[in-house]
């Protein structure tokens, strides 16, 4: 995304978007470069709105029910370059890059660490940082 700005946030490529009954849409983070999915989260408008005009991911917090801007206690940004939208409407995806190679509240670089082995979850990422050195105050939502 080349140098975003409010002016060009017309209503219209908003009303767009399929947003479900609680006026949201999911929104999957993908790295920039190895296209590697690092999680998914949700965005209301207001989240889509201030993430296309200022490049940094913001996204929609269930649990907290307020704007969650990524890595606003960690430090673990994600610098937006492209937004898609898939061809229902009803998802976005966020070409980003990764401030800090972690974008997980594990303190791993991606969400999908597990992998279904002989039908057991098996974790086949390692922590990239303990996640209590991140955190000052650590909830049980995901707010990377």
């Amino acid at each position: 995304m080349a140098s975003p700005s409010t002016s060009n946030l017309s209503p219209e490529w908003l009303d767009a978007v399929r947003w479900d009954g609680a006026g949201l849409v999911a929104a999957v983070a993908q790295e920039l470069g190895s296209e590697r999915i690092l999680m998914v989260a949700w965005m209301n408008r207001e989240a889509l709105a201030e993430t296309a005009a200022t490049g940094r991911a913001v996204y929609w917090s269930r649990s907290r029910a307020r704007l969650w801007r990524k890595g606003e206690e960690s430090g673990h940004s994600q610098r937006v370059r492209e937004i898609r939208l898939d061809c229902d409407g009803d998802v976005i995806l966020l070409k980003v890059e990764q401030a800090g190679g972690i974008a997980c509240h594990t303190g791993r670089h991606s969400c999908f660490f597990s992998r279904l082995e002989d039908g057991c979850w098996v974790v086949v990422d390692p922590v990239v940082r303990d996640p209590q050195s991140i955190y000052r105050k650590r909830g049980d939502d995901h707010t990377v």
